[in-house]
């Protein structure tokens, strides 16, 4: 194996894949991006060589489970997060095999899971069929809830996953304080970690999310009518593991100086996200959850990167680079979403963040680790009670959806 990969380029390797066409590179340039915790390997042969050790163990893995479904039969295979190595290859290969898949990772809400069959749920989320949530039992008790919800993300006290501290919600202060001019439109961009989850999307409009950046600080720069307010997602320096390429930094090294009509909220600042956004006519995303959340309330959106809203008939989704510009020589939109987009848009919230999130209540945050286990005995798994495991035990043994319908089941808080 590792003779095979001497001597290739970073092109080739982030490129190789395996007899079977199983995309080997692409699993290995994820994760080596992780590592570096950057949008783009850096320059130099350690990085080469740290490239090429990720596609070694992609395609070690890869062999490794082509082995053991020589010698042993599984009906399905039920892994963490589905993608970087070792998780990626070993469901290229399961799949091609024709195992079922099950994915899963702690999501946002305290105590609940995202479970999704046959991938990832970062390509799942974006291709699962609206008739999974638009036809689910609505009334104002759901879109109560959803709201109650959406509003306590601001700070994030019903979530084990979030990024803002105290967040700042005086608006006129960071109005002041940035020299934004309220009696002009301003267009709001939302970024996120830039090497986080770098896979290939074919939806996407840009090769990255810095590439977006630079596209959209361009075209501003010759929008004098308008003002961007791009806000640096907090979690390049409160995540798990910090950026090591601030988008900040990438930011003044091309622009030493920005236009007049462009301002940024670095992730340092305390300023609140949701309220800087509320200023806005629109938004501009990439790959933020934030776009589920700014719907909801009514917000236009424009999607350019693999963000979960995508295709659900709520945003307006770039398909290419021309689509983008075409989508911003719209703007401003001038106006809020229409009433029945902002209640498709708030349907999509509640399954999103109580549905899809499948509570497991006895999964409680722990010191010093990632969650611990709260059970008086063994007995209190058995089924019936805890409806969440339920419907995750389910859907792995008969592969039914993992769709906790707590519009019916009730909320788990």
């Amino acid at each position: 194996m590792r003779k095979q990969l001497a001597g290739r380029d970073r092109e080739a390797l982030s490129t190789h894949r395996s007899a079977e066409g199983d995309e080997l590179g692409m699993q290995g340039l994820a994760g080596a991006l992780r590592y570096y915790a950057s949008a783009t390997l850096p320059a130099g042969p350690q990085a080469d060589e740290v490239l090429r050790r990720f596609v070694e163990a992609a395609a070690l893995t890869a062999l490794a489970y082509e082995r053991l479904l020589a010698r042993e039969r599984f009906d399905v295979a039920v892994f963490h997060h589905g993608i970087y190595v070792p998780q990626g290859p070993a469901g290229d290969v399961l799949r091609r095999k024709g195992v079922r898949v099950v994915n899963w990772n702690p999501s946002y809400r305290r105590s609940t899971f995202i479970f999704s069959h046959g991938d990832t749920y970062h390509h799942t989320l974006m291709t699962e069929p609206t008739a999974a949530w638009d036809s689910m039992a609505w009334s104002a008790k759901e879109e109560d809830d959803i709201l109650s919800y959406l509003q306590s993300r601001a700070t994030g006290t019903r979530d084990w996953i979030w990024f803002h501290e105290k967040p700042d919600n005086d608006t006129r202060r960071f109005v002041a304080e940035l020299g934004l001019d309220i009696e002009k439109p301003i267009i709001g961009m939302l970024s996120n970690v830039a090497w986080d989850a770098q896979l290939h999307y074919p939806a996407n409009a840009f090769p990255n999310m810095i590439a977006w950046v630079f596209e959209t600080i361009d075209y501003f720069s010759q929008r004098p009518d308008l003002q961007l307010l791009l806000r640096i997602h907090p979690a390049e320096i409160r995540g798990t593991v910090p950026s090591a390429q601030p988008l900040l930094g990438e930011i003044e090294a091309r622009y030493p100086t920005l236009p007049q009509n462009i301002f940024i909220i670095a992730p340092e600042s305390n300023i609140s996200t949701y309220a800087a956004m509320a200023l806005c006519d629109t938004v501009l995303i990439y790959g933020t959850k934030t776009g589920v959340e700014l719907t909801a309330v009514g917000k236009p959106v424009i999607v350019a990167g693999e963000a979960w809203i995508r295709n659900k008939a709520l945003t307006q989704d770039a398909e290419s680079r021309d689509d983008y510009i075409a989508l911003l020589d719209k703007l401003p939109a001038g106006a809020m979403l229409a009433p029945q987009t902002i209640e498709r848009a708030r349907q999509y919230a509640y399954h999103f963040f109580f549905r899809r999130m499948v509570p497991l209540p006895f999964v409680v945050p722990a010191q010093g680790k990632i969650y611990g286990i709260d059970l008086p005995s063994i007995d209190a798994l058995r089924p019936g009670q805890f409806p969440g495991l339920d419907v995750v035990c389910e859907g792995i043994l008969s592969g039914t959806p993992f769709i906790y319908e707590a519009e019916r089941i009730g909320l788990h808080a």
